[in-house]
């Protein structure tokens, strides 16, 4: 089964907790804090695999989920990091964020890889925080959580040609002749129902990929008949070959299919009636074809080879052109500045640490800053407690508090704990 696209969840490993002890040894004085150091969380990581051409085996994994780091221990022994879950996808495969469609990682080269979630930091633990003032220090640090994020992940092929048109012009028997691809072919529309990929190879010892795309129809771009699901395949093509009933068998006009195509192209995507296009003008062997090639060159500037596909006549001279072109065109990126994207979405906004909204007599924090804070937070020691109150003075909490009229006794959550307010 071909799948290229898929909604998944991922949750990457929160840290491990640092340990409280201290060294309690005979014959040793001044043992101090003895406590180590959490383990780091597991990142979640897509790798691509070449043997990979789908990605079904992700289809039925609705969450991923990786482990946290292990706690800290007496003795300064710190917690071991857990291991990375390694996520593996076909080559060409596109990770955005599910709601904002901001792209993540596009891994298109062989050896991508790409840390989609990172796992939590290990939590310190009370050796971390000695000083001269604080020699002993009674609390140490929660692990970080991992990072979660729900994913849109979407396979786009790899191809240099890409085949567009529609149902029943001949894409299928093009692609079977000129290269070892086994597309299914039959004299219905729709016969192909996943892109196929075959590598071609010129009389002069040149070679490209070409793909088949399924058969477009009006308003394919947004989602007519197979629709914009295959659109995406010929993103990343550097040049489009539009295939063009010349002979009209289906009593369609190739003009008005010519310009029905284009229109569908861009519609979904300005970049894609941008590319370099040649027309392939087939079933030249039927009744009327050579009128209607006369009068679609009237009409249509550019470049147009006619072809019986069936026979190979006319495809010699097409393949050549197609490389020709293929080698003429650098590689791009299908999206610019992907990690700088990536960064500026994921990053927290340090200019807004956190917001306050006021129900009743209740103070309401939140922000991921001060939420990653408080669960990171060991609240099983006093110290502990009057460390975290002492970071959200710092952060100005109790300024912010202050300014919008709270009074003693009022309460202040931040997710589940809630605290009396004390001047």
């Amino acid at each position: 089964m071909f799948v290229d696209e898929v909604k998944l969840e991922v949750i990457a490993g929160s840290g491990g907790d640092g340990c409280t002890a201290f060294r309690r040894e005979k014959y040793v004085a001044m043992g101090g804090p003895f406590g180590g150091d959490g383990g780091h969380g597991a990142n979640i990581i897509f790798k691509v695999d070449t043997g990979l051409h789908t990605l079904i085996d992700l289809r039925y994994m609705k969450r991923i989920k990786g482990k946290k780091g292990e706690n800290g221990t007496g003795k300064n022994m710190n917690g071991k990091d857990a291991e990375d879950v390694i996520v593996k996808v076909p080559q060409g495969t596109v990770i955005s964020d599910y709601s904002t469609n901001l792209v993540i990682a596009d891994l298109k080269d062989k050896n991508s890889e790409f840390i989609v979630c990172k796992g939590g930091r290990g939590g310190y633990g009370n050796t971390h925080f000695k000083t001269l003032s604080n020699p002993a220090p009674n609390f140490s640090e929660n692990g970080e959580p991992g990072e979660e994020k729900v994913l849109k992940v979407e396979l786009k092929l790899l191809a240099d040609v890409g085949l567009v048109g529609l149902p029943s012009v001949g894409k299928s028997t093009i692609l079977s002749m000129v290269s070892n691809a086994k597309p299914k072919i039959a004299d219905y529309h729709f016969t192909t129902l996943t892109p196929n990929l075959g590598l071609v190879k010129t009389k002069d010892n040149r070679s490209f990929v070409m793909a088949d795309l399924p058969g477009l129809i009006e308003g394919a771009s947004v989602g007519a008949g197979l629709g914009d699901r295959f659109l995406r395949h010929i993103e990343r093509t550097k040049v489009i070959a539009h295939v063009i009933d010349m002979g009209g068998c289906e009593g369609r006009n190739p003009i008005d299919d010519y310009y029905l195509i284009n229109k569908e192209l861009e519609n979904f995507s300005k970049k894609l009636i941008k590319k370099p296009m040649i027309v392939i003008a087939n079933k030249m062997d039927m009744p009327n074809s050579l009128e209607n090639l006369k009068e679609f060159k009237k009409k249509v500037k550019c470049d147009i080879y006619p072809v019986r596909a069936i026979t190979k006549e006319g495809l010699d001279e097409v393949l050549i052109k197609l490389a020709d072109l293929v080698d003429s065109i650098e590689d791009s990126p299908l999206y610019e500045d992907v990690e700088y994207i990536s960064h500026i979405l994921y990053k927290f906004e340090e200019e807004k640490p956190f917001t306050i909204e006021k129900i009743n007599n209740e103070y309401i924090i939140k922000g991921p800053k001060i939420e990653k804070m408080f669960k990171m937070a060991n609240f099983q020691s006093q110290e502990g407690i009057e460390r975290f109150l002492h970071s959200l003075k710092k952060m100005g909490v109790e300024e912010e508090l202050e300014k919008r009229g709270i009074l003693e006794g009022d309460i202040v959550k931040i997710l589940d704990f809630a605290f009396e307010y004390q001047k």
